[in-house]
């Protein structure tokens, strides 16, 4: 069975004002602006998405929420995990193996660098760091996602202009 994993890089955040957590950033305007497009461009061509999970942090919350909006996703169906922070690709694949069986299509907003060294484990291939808001979406054979570590996907499609 075919699963499809949506990787997204939050949006476009502030930079961090001095002694600012980095866990505390917000999005800038623009980056409200790329995660709708971001949203426009999932729908158009995933319609739909049966699992969002996403990372607590302010930016990659409001990232998750307007994208959400876009795919009709009801904004408490929002799974955030602690553990998606700045996590590396081991953690990724971990909460990733956690889905349940039902869910075919998942979306996933995260943080560089595990997002893209994810996606570079799961394909075999060197994509390049993913840019604020940009998606990757990986086709999986699984059937089930616990078995996520022990098959290599392939790029399905992207909303970069490089991504290969």
């Amino acid at each position: 069975m075919q699963r499809t994993l949506l990787i997204c890089r939050h949006a476009e955040a502030y930079d961090p004002y001095p002694l600012q957590p980095d866990f505390e950033r917000e999005l800038t305007q623009h980056g409200l602006h790329q995660a709708n497009q971001t949203g426009k461009w999932l729908r158009e061509n995933f319609v739909k998405i049966d699992c969002l999970l996403s990372s607590p942090a302010p930016r990659a919350g409001l990232t998750a929420r307007t994208i959400a909006a876009r795919l009709y996703f009801d904004e408490e169906d929002i799974t955030y995990n602690p553990d998606l922070y700045n996590a590396r690709e081991s953690q990724l694949l971990k909460s990733i193996g956690e889905l349940p069986g039902h869910v075919k299509q998942v979306l996933l907003v995260g943080h560089n660098p595990g997002i893209t060294k994810l996606i570079r484990d799961l394909t075999n291939q060197q994509v390049s760091y993913l840019e604020p808001s940009n998606v990757v979406a990986v086709a999986l054979p699984l059937a089930k996602w616990e078995d996520v570590h022990l098959h290599t996907g392939v790029v399905l499609n992207h909303n970069m202009e490089q991504v290969l």
